[in-house]
């Protein structure tokens, strides 16, 4: 799991970000906002608070790493 944490210059990216899109959320209404946008808000606010981060997990999960032939 220490390959998918993050810096804090990150967390703090994600926390600022995480916080827009909730006020995006709030501002426009909760039960007007299509539930797909709440998936990157609690990403981001995941990321921000466990240093860990969905979005790396579920990219290496679909483009895994080349071997180096070295």
């Amino acid at each position: 799991m220490e390959k998918f944490r993050i810096n804090a210059a990150m967390r703090f990216f994600f926390l600022i970000a995480g916080a827009f899109i909730w006020l995006g959320i709030w501002l426009t209404g909760f039960e007007v906002v299509h539930w797909v946008l709440y998936l990157p808000a609690v990403f981001f606010i995941f990321a921000a608070v466990t240093g860990i981060c969905p979005g790396m997990i579920i990219s290496r999960a679909v483009f895994p790493e080349k071997k180096s032939a070295a």
